[in-house]
Order: structure tokens, then sequence, then C-alpha cells
């Protein structure tokens, strides 16, 4: 996902479960963040627990900002027709940080390869409407100082372009800490330079991915 020349991802600010039924078999997903193998381990066992009584519990996570480790597993279903189009899903709807775990009840009828991939899939795709979702981006963490001449203008222009300070510290200077879009950084840091004559200073302090809350999907 690259919007503007930035290369963004997604993530579960909130898990969710859907369903779906094919030839009465029952085919629960249940999603979650997970920031680690160790909680996504950790979370397919949980549900492995609750629904002891399944044919299957099937799995598949998505770990890191470029989808660096991905795991999937079929749990006893034919090769190739769970896991892999549950990971499918994730990595086609470019979701980092997150498992999911399928659960079936057979139905007592068998789907075959193509029935089995498409019941997997959409149970996947039923989880994800059922969830919170969040665009992360890539940007900078800010700090900018400045006289209290030049706080209210600063406070103006943050205002116009819709960002909030995470921190504020006012003593005998006042301290701003705020997240900027990395592809406008530059640009909020020479504005807030120009419209204090230079009495504010701008420092870059991190460079990381930030959940953009403006953009969050139900």
């Amino acid at each position: 996902m690259e919007q503007n020349g930035e290369k963004a991802f997604r993530v579960l600010l909130q898990g969710g479960q859907g369903e779906y039924v094919e030839k009465k078999s029952r085919f629960i997903a249940t999603l979650r963040n997970c920031e680690s193998e160790e909680e996504a381990a950790a979370f397919i066992e949980e549900i492995k627990k609750k629904y002891w009584d399944a044919r299957h519990n099937c799995s598949a996570y998505v770990i890191g900002s470029r989808g660096e480790i991905t795991r999937c597993s079929d749990d006893g279903e034919p090769g190739g027709t769970a896991g892999r189009p549950m990971l499918e899903v994730l990595t086609g709807e470019r979701i980092r940080n997150a498992a999911v775990v399928v659960t079936r009840y057979f139905g007592g009828v068998l789907l075959g390869t193509g029935g089995l991939v498409r019941a997997y899939t959409q149970a996947v795709q039923e989880g994800l409407k059922n969830c919170v979702i969040g665009r992360m981006r890539p940007g900078w963490k800010l700090r900018v100082t400045t006289d209290y001449g030049g706080i209210g203008k600063i406070l103006h222009l943050l205002g116009n372009e819709g960002i909030q300070p995470l921190s504020s510290n006012y003593g005998e200077e006042i301290v701003l800490e705020l997240m900027a879009p990395a592809r406008s950084a530059q640009a909020l840091q020479n504005k807030i330079v120009d419209i204090t004559g230079g009495r504010a200073e701008v420092e870059k302090c991190q460079e990381l991915y930030y959940v953009d809350k403006d953009e969050a999907e139900d």
C-alpha cells in the first residue's frame, strides 16, 4: 500500500470474529493483533483450547512492518487448502502484526480442494469485516522549542495541518512533541521556523510508523 509516495501498512486496532458456512461445515475466523511470534503462538493455542472439539483449527500470521515473518498451518486439512489461503488474505490486505485462526466444525460433506480454499479465504474476509483496522504511516517525531511569543502561531499552524501535539511542557521555554507524516515533515519544520521568525527550534527526534487514527476503518 503506497500513497503519495509513502509506504504504509494496516494493523488491527481491534480484533474480531466472523463466520462462514459451506455445506453445513462452520468456519469461524478469529483475528487478533500480535506484535511477536510468541504472542501469535500463544493466541493460536488459546483458540485451540477454546474450540477443542472442532475438527480443525488452522492458522496464519504476519509479523513485522514489512511482513518479515509469516507462518501458516493447515492443521490436518489437505496441504495448501487452509493456512496458505488464509495467509494470502492477510498479506493481500497489507495487514501486519496480526494472527488469524479459522476453526472448522465438519458438516459431514467433503468440500474438495477448491471448496476448502474458498471457505477458508471467505472466513478470514468475514472476520476482517468485524475488526477495526488502522493505517500505519511513516512519520517523524518532532520536538519544537519556542518562546511564549511564538506558541500561538505554532498552535494555529498545527490546527490547520490537523496535527495534535503528543505532549507540551510550559516552562521558561515551551517544548512540544508531535508526529508529522514523513512526506511533509520537512515542510512543516520550515513553516514553523518561518512563522516564528526563526525563534522556534525544530528537531527531528525519531523516524517511525504511527497509527493514522483519522483513517481507522470499521
